[in-house]
């Protein structure tokens, strides 16, 4: 598989250095799918985005999601003609957009789609996300038909929480990257 078909979706706010997403396009030629707007992000737009990138690409894309952008992959594969041109995602450390401390600032993401994904998928949370407790990803990932994984004491999985280049995860998505 070619790094340019496998798709970077950011959370809420990018996902700018020294984060593990941003290290993973820099190091291995992954394609970062910007968004005209971090802060306010409107699903709508964010599925437009996302359709166009998974068209752009010449086979079958590996989605590379974090937080909000999990809630894309899973909103994208519902509504999607094109579901057959994404082979698998990587969803780490959802963002529960559900939670009262969310709900008000992302208006246009609740409710979270529970469908199951049109693709192979693995979801990696941790315990002691403060962004999505641990029991709530065990239900996302259940809906979604994704292959739970935890990693232990990692908080929101993202700059903060120490990972730097995270070769654990990175291990994960060369496993759905094959063929």
């Amino acid at each position: 598989m070619k790094p340019s078909n496998v798709l970077v979706l950011p959370g809420w706010h990018g996902s700018a250095a020294p984060h593990w997403q941003a290290r993973w396009v820099e190091r291995h030629g992954y394609r970062l799918v910007e968004q005209h707007d971090w802060e306010r992000p409107l699903r709508g737009d964010w599925l437009a985005r996302l359709e166009d990138m998974v068209l752009d690409a010449d086979e079958p894309a590996v989605l590379v999601a974090h937080g909000l952008g999990c809630i894309l992959a899973a909103a994208w594969s519902a509504t999607s003609r094109h579901r057959s041109r994404v082979k698998a995602a990587l969803l780490v450390a959802p963002l529960d957009v559900e939670r009262d401390e969310f709900r008000g600032r992302l208006p246009s993401w609740a409710p979270i789609v529970l469908e199951t994904l049109a693709f192979t998928s693995v979801l990696v949370a941790s315990a002691d996300d403060p962004c999505c407790g641990f029991e709530r990803a065990r239900l996302l990932a259940s809906a979604w038909g994704a292959q739970l994984v935890h990693q232990p004491a990692s908080q929101h999985l993202n700059a903060d929480s120490h990972l730097a280049s995270w070769p654990e995860g990175h291990v994960l998505l060369q496993d759905l990257m094959k063929d």
